[in-house]
């Protein structure tokens, strides 16, 4: 059994308000909604106006929209992070994931990692995760060997939503309650994850619970309800198919909220929503022969080149620009948190780990957190980012971010680190990252990389 070491947050700010955390007779639900491809800016409410996300929407509403939130670029590493309020490199994580229990090919994170999942666990909370792990398919390293009371999902990066395999190579597949293997081959996966989330709740409406709802949308292969794909009728694609599978992610969003509020839990509940990365833009995905699924050689389970809006910032899943790691953010709490509100400080998904503790009153784990408590910047819209850089890296590409620069090595996905091209961009360009200051502002790009040698050193790379 893992022994968790805990010590007090606290922090002047909260002691000074105690409004801000809840009476020890009750402590606060936590749901996190977390979708999988999603692009900067698709949420009706944060600019893309020809989508239909009315309970994406309504929690923006209700609570507090973050218009520079970071998640990472690809989608284990951002799992890792969410999980553990550290850089993915220090949580084993720094690699693709094992995605097939039968082939150990990949990393799997430290089991001595401290989840989210553990501290709500140890705290008294009901804990569970329904959808996607991503975090390494070893059996030995899943959702029950951190933290989790109960899984329903898949373990690798990605399933068809109705017969539930993974699809690339061969294909295998991957359904699982706990540790068993389940066979369900026709029904649809996000209904199936939602109807898990709504009964957790119901049976646990009594006491306080962690909800983790990894949603596999809008990330492909593109299977949106029917009545969603039908709202987009005159769109074109690929924007219609993605579109219609975001509004397909809002319809079940909206059952767990709708849920919250039936029960009468919603005042008490602490609500996060955000997407791990970018949108995706590879156009084909082909099935090849003899496919374990049965589905027909030739068969394109792509997302047929993308879809996502990202507004004035360029780039996708795989890469650091903007439009790769910068995501759609929501934060609801109406016991404590008046709703309507925006913040356009520089957030990262590693802060929701010490927030929540702050927030439910709770203890982080003795180790080495990288996320900071957004507490103060939620009191007060005053307060700057608790980030004076951000940093990232993932395979040969990395970057490294101070105020409006950047300082960017891009490596093209899949390629050699030979072909990377050294990149000093602005934020704050009428239109951002196209241009390349590098020969301009030579001391500025050698002072950045500095920063990044050091926090390199610092993470033991």
């Amino acid at each position: 059994m893992k022994v968790i070491n805990l010590w007090p947050l606290w922090t002047t700010l909260l002691m000074a308000t105690p409004s801000i955390v809840p009476g020890q007779e009750q402590l606060p639900n936590v749901v996190i909604l977390y979708t999988d491809d999603q692009a900067t800016l698709d949420i009706h409410a944060f600019g893309a106006s020809d989508l239909h996300t009315p309970n994406m929407d309504r929690l923006a509403m209700e609570g507090i929209r973050f218009t520079q939130a970071y998640a990472h670029t690809v989608c284990c590493p951002s799992r890792a992070a969410l999980l553990t309020g550290r850089h993915p490199q220090r949580t084993g994580v720094g690699e693709w994931t094992q995605v097939n229990p039968q082939v150990p090919k990949g990393a799997n994170m430290k089991l001595s990692e401290v989840t989210l999942a553990e501290a709500f666990q140890t705290a008294g909370y009901r804990t569970a995760l329904f959808g996607k792990w991503h975090l390494g398919a070893d059996l030995g390293h899943g959702p029950e060997q951190q933290g989790f009371d109960e899984f329903f999902g898949f373990r690798g990066g990605f399933i068809e939503n109705h017969i539930h395999y993974f699809l690339h190579g061969d294909g295998f597949h991957d359904l699982w309650d706990g540790a068993k293997e389940i066979w369900r081959k026709g029904e649809y996966f996000p209904e199936m994850i939602t109807d898990r989330s709504l009964t957790f709740i119901r049976e646990n409406r009594d006491r306080p619970f962690f909800l983790y709802l990894a949603f596999n949308s809008p990330h492909y292969p593109m299977d949106a309800r029917e009545e969603d794909y039908a709202l987009y009728e005159n769109m074109k694609e690929p924007r219609r198919a993605y579109a219609a599978f975001v509004t397909t992610t809002d319809y079940y969003v909206g059952q767990i909220l709708d849920e919250l509020k039936e029960l009468g839990l919603a005042e008490n509940t602490i609500v996060i929503l955000q997407s791990d990365n970018g949108h995706e833009v590879t156009s084909h995905q082909s099935i090849g022969p003899n496919h374990s699924s049965g589905l027909p050689e030739g068969y394109n389970y792509g997302p047929h080149g993308g879809g996502g809006y990202t507004g004035k910032w360029i780039g996708h899943k795989y890469d650091f620009y903007e439009g790769g790691i910068r995501t759609p953010a929501i934060l609801r709490y109406p016991a404590r948190i008046t709703g309507g509100q925006v913040r356009t400080q520089a957030v990262t998904v590693m802060d929701w780990y010490p927030t929540l503790m702050d927030l439910c009153g709770l203890s982080l784990p003795r180790v080495e957190m990288d996320g900071k408590s957004l507490v103060p910047l939620i009191l007060d819209g005053s307060v700057p980012s608790p980030h004076e850089r951000l940093y990232y890296q993932w395979y040969y590409s990395w970057m490294v971010r101070e105020g409006e620069w950047k300082l960017y090595f891009r490596v093209e996905s899949g390629q050699p680190e030979s072909t990377g091209k050294l990149l000093l961009l602005n934020l704050s360009d009428q239109e951002p990252e196209r241009i390349n200051y590098l020969d301009r502002y030579p001391e500025k790009a050698t002072r950045l990389r500095k920063y990044y040698e050091a926090w390199k050193a610092d993470l033991g790379e």
